[in-house]
């Protein structure tokens, strides 16, 4: 509990004090044919994304405490304004919209406004979800699913121990307005991203695994989440590896693996199916992953964004597909959350830069 509370302790002094380091796009690197430039900059520590039904890309800033709205009516990739729609907030992480509303995870509580568009004033803040656990990994995602329930995504206390707080380690299920809450799945450490199948609907999530393993151990991983299900935290890892602080296969048996294993202390954070038609025809259907980088490794990993390729619903292998942000071992930038425009070009939020990049594609020789 004391290393986890140091580790804590760390990261939030990186939040909120993160490293001033001259950047530029030029050493990013995308793979031939795609373009990355800056939508939108001076955010503060931009997180989750989410656009609005009139088509208009948020973003929560967590450290400043809002929700920032960022209009491009000229199209020209790049955000005309920030406006900050909503200030006040608590740590926010998740958003998003659904039926009329804009809902926003703060680090103690699930709540929503009234959303009537850029040019109206939110509507009264309610809280739907009140008194959510706040210590360790704090940050809280929210979004809906086909079925139009809310799904609601709690990290857990510590690096690893057996929660007393059910919520823990888990993903909550409830009614858009709050009501009827109940653990949907259990056994993920922190699953900070989730994302819902374009053809099966189902949710997909990352999952930050332990700590302390040394270097490669253990896998983070990408969870195809179901009701009900087990994925194995903290009494194992990976494909039912018993952790060492049980040390017992019986506690795992009944667990669920991931659909695929990451490489240790990458971070995944969130992650998004390609659904636009702008990027080209391989990249349909596939899973787009940030990383939000290493701090319990003694050679630096992630800080980038990567491609799962996917076949059949079935995820082929991991690539690399936005890099540079990682220069040694020193990190410059940090990915956290990756959403697919209504044009089929990509953003990618930087809570360390303060930045969100576009990703858009050109290729080299068009037809004529």
């Amino acid at each position: 509990m004391r290393i986890f509370f140091i580790k804590s302790t760390l990261l939030s002094i990186l939040i909120l004090f993160p490293t001033v380091v001259f950047a530029s796009l030029d050493r990013l690197k995308v793979p031939e044919g795609f373009k990355i430039e800056e939508f939108a900059s001076d955010l503060g520590s931009p997180r989750f994304m989410a656009f609005s039904p009139d088509g208009i890309l948020f973003a929560t800033s967590l450290r400043k405490g809002k929700v920032v709205a960022l209009p491009d009516n000229d199209q020209d990739g790049r955000a005309d304004k920030i406006l900050n729609f909503i200030k006040g907030l608590h740590k926010p992480n998740g958003i998003a919209f659904y039926d009329g509303y804009i809902y926003v995870g703060e680090s103690n509580q699930i709540v929503r406004f009234k959303y009537n568009g850029i040019n109206s004033n939110p509507g009264q803040k309610e809280v739907l979800v009140p008194n959510l656990p706040t210590s360790g990994h704090f940050t809280k995602t929210v979004s809906f699913g086909p079925d139009g329930k809310m799904y609601v995504s709690v990290g857990s206390s510590c690096n690893v121990c057996e929660e007393k707080d059910k919520r823990r380690a888990a993903i909550l299920k409830f009614n858009p307005d709050g009501k009827d809450g109940r653990i949907f799945a259990k056994g993920l450490r922190n699953s900070v991203g989730i994302a819902w199948h374009p053809e099966t609907g189902e949710m997909w999530a990352s999952d930050n695994g332990r700590d302390w393993l040394g270097d490669n151990l253990p896998p983070d991983e990408i969870n195809i989440i179901k009701d009900g299900k087990n994925y194995g935290w903290p009494y194992c890892y990976g494909d039912r590896i018993p952790d060492p602080k049980y040390d017992n296969s019986k506690l795992c048996e009944n667990t669920t693996p991931p659909v695929s294993e990451l490489q240790a202390h990458s971070s995944p954070l969130g992650l998004s199916f390609y659904t636009g038609e702008l990027f080209p025809e391989e990249y349909r259907g596939d899973l787009l992953v940030a990383y939000h980088g290493s701090w319990n490794r003694s050679i630096p990993t992630g800080y980038k964004v990567v491609r799962i390729a996917m076949k059949g619903g079935e995820p082929q292998g991991i690539e690399d597909f936005a890099t540079g942000w990682l220069e040694g071992t020193r990190a410059w930038g940090r990915p956290v959350d990756v959403i697919v425009g209504t044009d089929g070009s990509l953003y990618v939020s930087d809570d360390k830069r303060g930045v969100i990049y576009r990703i858009t594609y050109q290729p080299q020789n068009p037809p004529i």
